[in-house]
C-alpha cells in the first residue's frame, strides 16, 4: 500500500496567548499549498502562513515548503 500525501495551507493569527494555528486548507500540489499560504497571509492579513506536505497514515511526517511572515517553530500538524 502506498502512501498518503497532502499538501496543507495554514495561517496563523496573533492572540493574547501568542501565535495560534487556523483552519489548514488541503491543496492539490506543492505549488498550491505555496500560494494559498501565501494568498492567507499577503491577501487575508493573517500574522504568518505556512505550506507544507505531510506523508503517512496513520503516523505522519511534514515537511516545510514555505513559510510567510510570523510561524511559531513548533507549529501543530495535526
Amino acid at each position: 500500500m502506498g502512501e498518503i500525501t497532502h499538501f496543507i495551507a495554514m495561517a496563523f493569527d496573533v492572540t493574547d496567548h501568542g501565535l495560534v494555528a487556523g483552519e489548514h486548507f488541503k491543496c492539490r500540489s506543492p505549488a498550491a499549498a505555496i500560494e494559498r499560504a501565501k494568498g492567507l497571509w499577503k491577501v487575508f492579513g493573517h500574522t504568518g502562513a505556512v505550506a507544507f506536505v505531510r506523508t503517512g497514515y496513520p503516523v505522519s511526517r511534514a515537511t516545510v515548503l514555505r513559510t510567510f511572515g510570523s510561524v511559531p517553530d513548533d507549529f501543530p500538524i495535526e
